[in-house]
């Protein structure tokens, strides 16, 4: 079953507006065959979009929570009425396996609007403690009481990533929206469609005129006018470090809130007396999940030398086993990665890896897949790193892991940190107490001890290069939001 190709438009202010720029291809990373046409927005329908927002702010932001909480429930109903539909598009738009694009995307984005319809009832005031002030210049002596109280920040850009087109985005609309804020969505470029098909929920769920407001373009002016829009109070980005950087730089001058999810190089230490079993099925979610374009990825796997050859011979046979093919067809666990740019760009750090002195243990060849289209890279190892290599430093978000070894826990610790990113480490070690104590040293704003799991309401987002802010839980509703303290004489 394949999907049919669709034309589609901005949507600016509650209408379905043509883009001035005309269209372009969103091609099936699987099989180069076009999945739709995406809008190319100007810079001054951008413009037009975030002012749709500012002026739709002063109603929505009154709204009461009760009905934000609605709108956002029933938009989640109806994503996933058209579940279905929905897994086809985001499965030929991404590469995703069916699996993947109906479980991890497609349901994680339905999840997450119920739960920031729960998130719009929760309390916004916190009281503080009362302040005896003695008689002076500021007036009479008196008792004071305040309270600190989160306000909605504005309208939001939220500029989101290709790696996950429901999931991603929802995470950012459902908080903010929760919160009151208004938003113009910048999706993408690879994969916008799914961006479109969430709004149609929104806009038949009766989210209000400008409320919700999304622009596309396969050129970064678009993403550009999302950020240096005079309308826009706070940008949320999630994408690679060097954009962020950008993007930091704007908002720098402008003043603007900012919640940026950048890179990753996670580091997995894995000890002497870690369960390998474990340890392989959580790193070999780099070579199996969305064929690792995951910045929270354990790719950079710091083995202790007790178990080191069992460790790379364990990866070893786990990434040869993992069928990669078509992600329509019923068994394959690694379909292709987003693009033809983005497949050369993963060979070449493998062929780098070979150059700086790595040892190519599996993968490293181009998979032939079906008629040969598509954008397939082979599960990759590497072994015989050094922690200066370039593969060991740079995320290549690609199916590909490296292996460093290290002899006692002050190497491996030291060798964590050793990177300018830090969003997720992993710690494997039958010592919980061990490995806990090790999780409070690494640099990092998550620390996974013995499983890549995610616990959904725990903060998320970097120390260091990977990033700026905290979202998920309730976390995002804090993130959307800014403090105002109110104090009155008691």
């Amino acid at each position: 079953m394949t999907h049919e190709p669709r034309t589609e438009r901005l949507y600016i202010g509650g209408e379905w507006v043509e883009p001035d720029g005309g269209h372009y291809e969103v091609v099936n990373p699987a099989t180069e065959e076009v999945v739709g046409l995406a809008p190319e927005a100007s810079r001054a329908q951008v413009y037009e979009a975030a002012e749709a927002a500012r002026a739709a702010f002063a109603t929505w932001s009154r709204t009461k929570p009760e009905e934000r909480a609605a709108l956002l429930d029933r938009a989640a109903g109806l994503m996933a009425r058209d579940a279905g539909a929905n897994t086809l598009l985001a499965r030929a738009e991404t590469g995703a396996t069916t699996g993947t694009a109906r479980g991890m995307q497609v349901a994680v984005g339905v999840s997450r609007f119920r739960r920031y319809a729960r998130g719009a009832l929760e309390p916004v005031e916190q009281a503080l403690p009362p302040q005896i002030n003695e008689a002076g210049p500021m007036g009479r002596a008196g008792v004071f009481g305040a309270v600190a109280v989160r306000r909605p920040v504005g309208v939001v850009a939220c500029i989101t990533s290709y790696n996950n087109p429901w999931a991603n985005p929802a995470g950012k609309i459902a908080p903010a929206l929760a919160m009151g804020n208004t938003v113009v969505v910048k999706p993408a470029p690879q994969d916008p469609l799914s961006v479109y098909a969430l709004t149609r929920a929104l806009a038949e769920a009766g989210v209000p005129a400008g409320v919700v407001n999304v622009v596309t373009g396969s050129a970064p002016a678009v993403g550009e006018a999302a950020v240096d829009s005079p309308a826009v109070d706070m940008v949320s980005f999630t994408g690679s470090t060097a954009v962020g950087q950008a993007i930091g730089e704007v908002c720098g001058r402008q003043v603007k809130r900012q919640l940026m999810e950048l890179g990753g190089k996670g580091a997995a230490l894995v000890l002497d007396d870690a369960d390998l079993d474990s340890a392989v099925t959580g790193i070999g979610t780099t070579f199996s999940f969305y064929s690792g374009q995951i910045c929270t990825a354990p790719t950079r796997v710091l083995a202790q030398r007790g178990i080191h050859d069992r460790l790379v011979a364990g990866l070893a046979a786990y990434a040869g086993r993992l069928p990669v093919g078509d992600p329509a067809a019923p068994g394959t666990v690694v379909g292709p990665v987003i693009s033809a740019a983005h497949r050369d760009r993963v060979e070449s750090y493998v062929e780098l890896g070979r150059k700086e002195g790595a040892r190519v243990v599996v993968g490293g060849e181009r998979p032939v897949v079906g008629d040969g289209r598509g954008f397939y890279v082979a599960p990759t190892l590497l072994a015989d790193c050094a922690p200066g290599m370039r593969v060991v430093r740079e995320e290549i978000f690609g199916p590909v892991v490296v292996v460093v070894p290290f002899d006692d826990e002050e190497e491996g610790v030291a060798l964590a940190n050793d990177s300018d990113y830090g969003l997720i480490d992993y710690v494997w070690s039958e010592d919980v107490a061990r490995a806990f104590r090790i999780a409070g040293r690494l640099r990092a704003g998550g620390v996974g001890v013995n499983t890549v799991g995610r616990n959904m309401e725990a903060p998320f987002g970097g120390f260091k290069k990977s990033g700026v802010g905290r979202d998920v839980g309730s976390y995002a509703l804090h993130a959307y939001s800014e403090l105002q303290a109110v104090v009155w004489p008691g």
